[in-house]
């Protein structure tokens, strides 16, 4: 490891040993919040892949019930019963922290005064009760597929943070404070080196001032 390019003087040697205590302390923050990322990532991603599961039967189940209602009903009738949709849904984004990254928070919003046959966008008279199931069966999981969004987004989001603070712990681990400490070594040697050359001469002078 090379050292740093710093004049051997006792006011470089303080300034450099208060660095690396600031250093060290940094780099144990650092460590501390990586291991709490690590801890919180590991718990989100157990969620995300439950979530995942339940969502994907969900879905299968809503799908099997379309594709009885393809059966029963022609695809341009359905086409027509699905093509305008009766109500608007907004998507509320908020963002909150967790261990200094900003993760989504989503939530829907439904139109006022809209009653749950707001969810079907057409008449009963000419549609199967199998179409009525599956679209009853996909607005209930949206919010699980929101809430997944959510989770993925956060993952995704914690896993960058995770590598830059393990490239930001790395590099105090093994560059910055070993730099710092071989650089302290070398002018603690070379201020003992001087104070033994003075102290030689010294006593030199001594002598040749005592004969």
């Amino acid at each position: 490891m090379a050292r740093l390019n710093v004049n051997p003087t006792r006011m470089e040697l303080t300034r450099l040993r208060a660095r690396l205590v600031t250093s060290k302390r940094g780099h144990k923050l650092l460590k501390d919040k990586q291991d709490e990322l690590m801890r919180q990532f590991i718990a989100m991603i157990k969620e995300n892949k439950r979530l995942r599961e339940e969502v994907e039967l969900k879905l299968t189940d809503s799908f099997e019930d379309f594709l009885l209602a393809r059966s029963s009903n022609s695809s341009q009738m359905l086409d027509e019963a699905l093509a305008i949709p009766k109500e608007k849904i907004g998507l509320d984004v908020e963002t909150r922290n967790l261990m200094s990254v900003n993760v989504p928070v989503m939530n829907f919003e439904r139109e006022e005064g809209k009653d749950e046959s707001g969810i079907y966008p057409y008449g009963f008279a000419m549609t199967s009760v199998e179409l009525d199931e599956a679209v009853r069966k996909l607005y209930s999981i949206l919010p699980e597929l929101l809430k997944l969004a959510e989770i993925e987004k956060a993952c995704q989001l914690m896993a960058d943070d995770i590598e830059s603070t393990r490239r930001r712990v790395n590099a105090l681990e093994y560059r910055t404070i070993p730099q710092l400490e071989e650089t302290i070594t070398y002018i603690r040697m070379k201020l003992e080196e001087g104070e033994r050359a003075a102290i030689t001469r010294l006593m030199k002078v001594k002598d040749i001032i005592s004969k």
